[in-house]
This record gives C-alpha cells, sequence and structure tokens, in this order.
C-alpha cells in the first residue's frame, strides 16, 4: 500500500508517521518538502503530486488551525481548508485512492449539553470553522471514497499544548483564572493517529466503513477541571517541581475575548465510531497522564 501523508510535522501528522509506517510506503510531506509538493496554499500543484505518485490512500493532516487569525486572513484559511482538500478529493476521486481528513467539532454552533452526532445540523460560529465545514463538504460532493474524521481539543507532548502552558503560568503565579464553561474531551494525537491507522486498514477491506466520524477520547472536562487535573498530576509526578499555584479560579469564556468566538458545547459523541470499527475509547485523563509522564 502507497499512503500519501500530508502535514507530516504537525502535531497529528509527526504520530502518524509512526501509526501508519506498518500499512505500507508513506510519502510525508510538509509545506517545505521539494521533491513533490505538500503545500496545500498550491492546490494544483498539490493534485498534480497526487496524480504523479498515485498513492493508494491519502491522509491530509495539514490544515489552517490558527482559530483567530482566520478571522483576519479568510482567504488563506479557506484556500488550505476548503480548496486544497477539495483538490486533493477531486484527484483521489480521479486514481480511485482514499482521502483521510480532519475536521472539528467548530462546524457545530456550540450549544446545549449533549454531545454532538454526526449528522446533526452544523452552525459554524467562526470563519474556521465555516472553511472546515466547506472542506468536508467538497470531500462528500467529489465522491472519492473518504474518511472524515471530527475531532476537537487535540494535544501532544511534542510542541506547545495547553497543559505545558498551565504548568510554566503555574510555576510563575499563586492565582490562575481558567475557562469553565466551555465543554469537550482533551484528545491526544496519538489516539487520532492510532485509530486513523486502524480506520484504514478496516475501510480498504470494507469500503462501506467509509464516511463521516467523529474521533475524541472518552469523558468530558472543562478548560478548568482540565487544568485542574494536569496540576494535580503533575504534582504527583514531580512533586520537586515546586509550583507556585493555590488557587485555580473558574471564569466564563467572556473573560478572555478573542476575534473568533468559541463554541461552548464540543463534546462529540463517538458512537458510531466505536460501533463500526470496534473501538474503545480511552478516558481523556489517560492520555493526559502518559502526555505528562512523558514531558515531566
Amino acid at each position: 500500500m502507497k499512503i500519501l501523508l500530508l502535514g507530516k510535522n504537525g502535531q497529528v501528522g509527526w504520530e502518524l508517521q509512526r501509526s501508519l509506517a506498518p500499512l505500507g510506503e508513506v510519502l510525508a510531506l510538509d509545506r517545505h518538502s521539494t521533491t513533490h509538493c505538500g503545500d496545500l496554499s498550491q492546490p494544483e500543484r498539490l493534485a498534480q503530486t497526487v496524480r504523479d505518485w498515485r498513492p493508494d490512500v491519502i491522509v491530509n493532516a495539514a490544515a489552517h488551525t490558527a482559530v483567530d487569525k482566520a478571522e483576519s486572513e479568510p482567504d488563506v484559511a479557506r484556500c488550505l481548508n476548503a480548496t486544497a482538500p477539495a483538490a486533493l478529493a477531486q484527484a483521489a476521486a480521479e486514481i480511485g485512492a482514499w482521502l483521510v481528513h480532519y475536521s472539528t467539532d467548530y462546524v457545530f454552533k456550540g450549544e446545549g449539553e449533549q454531545p454532538w452526532q454526526e449528522d446533526d445540523a452544523t452552525g459554524p460560529l467562526s470563519l474556521y470553522g465555516q472553511t472546515k465545514l466547506e472542506g468536508e463538504q467538497a470531500i462528500a460532493a467529489s465522491g472519492c471514497k473518504h474518511l472524515i474524521f471530527r475531532t476537537s481539543w487535540v494535544y501532544a507532548a511534542r510542541g506547545g499544548n495547553f497543559a505545558k502552558t498551565m504548568l510554566r503560568l503555574a510555576g510563575e503565579r499563586e492565582r490562575l483564572t481558567v475557562i469553565d464553561d466551555q465543554h469537550g474531551a482533551p484528545t491526544g494525537a496519538d489516539l487520532i493517529a492510532d485509530v486513523t491507522a486502524h480506520a484504514i486498514r478496516s475501510a480498504m477491506q470494507q469500503p462501506a466503513l467509509g464516511g463521516l466520524y467523529h474521533l475524541v477520547a472518552a469523558g468530558e472536562t472543562s478548560w478548568h477541571g482540565y487544568a485542574s487535573h494536569v496540576i494535580a498530576q503533575a504534582r504527583h509526578i514531580q512533586p520537586e517541581l515546586g509550583l507556585k499555584v493555590t488557587d485555580i479560579a473558574p471564569v466564563p469564556t467572556t473573560a478572555f475575548p478573542t476575534p473568533a468566538q468559541r463554541p461552548l458545547n464540543s463534546r462529540l459523541s463517538t458512537h458510531k465510531l466505536q460501533q463500526a470499527f470496534g473501538l474503545v475509547l480511552p478516558p481523556w485523563q489517560q492520555g493526559v497522564n502518559r502526555m505528562l509522564a512523558e514531558i515531566l
């Protein structure tokens, strides 16, 4: 099997290099690659890479993910999140390849408390969410064989993440203020990559498994709950860290105004994914604890 991986150095892309390796030959690209074009800002050249290399599977782990910045550069965000995936989907359809693509809970309007189902009505609150939805729709309309995974609150041990920020601030300050009215499930890039590899293998054998799925860790929390867990677990793992923080105060989203509106409800139901692929998704705490053990 030949697999074309885009966005190889992102959080999910880095883990995909590991998880996809046992499936076959992986050509991993990013926007700086020179042998083949892996740059989503050049959709036509990207599609030509697909036609030239003729992979069995394309895994697109690249995107415009700067949510606030997207509001001020809509053309760039739309190119990376909608136009490029559309070009990949068209090229995939031409050569009969599978396209695996990642989307987001930001396609929903973020209200209520129930986990979103795959077929719930969408209603993006931000330009980022809108362009990601357009990407999903273009892939579905292309007729190519595809797997789209909506995920949220993604983190990895590699690079920056919320947990690292909280630990840095907890070492500097006695009091932290953290948002407590947004709810979701912190989801490790390693979990996303492992589920992706499993799903690809299953879908290649049973093409009817193609489609749209939600992929997040089990359980839910708020950013405040996430921060509290990270700091308590860090103290357990490394008592000598000497964190200064004594008070983690909950505050509403309105305490931190941002250019892009955030969904308050980022809960995603994974029942469809677990049933289709015979999976059990671990609780979010398990992945966060493992990541903390790795970075501390």
